[in-house]
């Protein structure tokens, strides 16, 4: 009977420590996927990917990106980014080696 007791409170011991591994293990992958991602290139990115990786970049901004780069073509340096709307030179400097062409 003891033993018995002892098994299942085993069993329930290791299915509760199961959960909560389980529980962590996105949480982990998600901070790992978010550290990977540390640049952007501004002349393939998506306007959702540079809004992830850049700082001081929202939907807004990420969109006129995207839509000076339809309209122009690609970015041929970092600094041009400074001829979108809304993006100056504090912007380039906040995500200084986070920008790629």
């Amino acid at each position: 009977m003891k033993l018995f007791s002892l098994v299942c409170l085993l069993l329930s011991s290791l299915a509760f420590s199961n959960v909560s591994l389980a529980d962590k293990l996105p949480n982990e992958a998600a901070k790992q996927n978010q550290q990977q991602i540390t640049q952007v290139n501004i002349n393939t990115a998506s306007a959702e990917e540079l809004t992830k990786v850049l700082t001081g970049i929202g939907a807004s901004k990420a969109k006129k990106i995207v839509e000076y780069r339809e309209k122009f073509g690609p970015f041929v340096s970092v600094e041009q980014l400074k001829e979108v709307s809304g993006i100056g030179q504090a912007t380039l400097d906040k995500n200084a080696g986070k920008i790629a062409l």
